[in-house]
């Protein structure tokens, strides 16, 4: 069973927005952190944005002041909100959970975002 599940990827023209969001299962328990990578093609994974147990937020220098990370517990989901997307911005949206528990490290398997000029 996932134990996180990535939704809301898709095809946007430049200057366009999207919401990702991401279920988190009730398995993964004692979160310090959820994340958000991405990875676009012929490059390393790279962190985006991520939202602490403390609700606070922080972004990578590439999306600060366009994307919005935001938790929502009654849900159980965390979003990332996209806006004014770039080409550059194409790429497998990842959700990245990080727990003070065994295994510690969660991933999901992704949701591809494309950008069109």
């Amino acid at each position: 069973q996932a134990q996180l599940v990535e939704s809301g990827g898709g095809h946007v023209q430049a200057g366009g927005s999207l919401r990702l969001s991401c279920a988190i299962s009730p398995s993964i328990v004692d979160i310090r952190a959820m994340y958000w990578y991405r990875q676009i093609s012929g490059k390393d994974r790279e962190y985006v944005a991520a939202f602490t147990f403390r609700n606070t937020t922080d972004y990578s220098e590439a999306v600060k002041g366009r994307f919005t990370i935001a938790r929502d517990y009654a849900k159980s989901t965390v979003d990332l909100k996209m806006d004014n997307l770039k080409p550059d911005d194409t790429g497998v949206y990842y959700c990245n959970a990080e727990s003070r528990r065994a295994p510690y490290v969660y991933w999901g398997q992704g949701t591809q975002v494309t950008v069109s000029s």
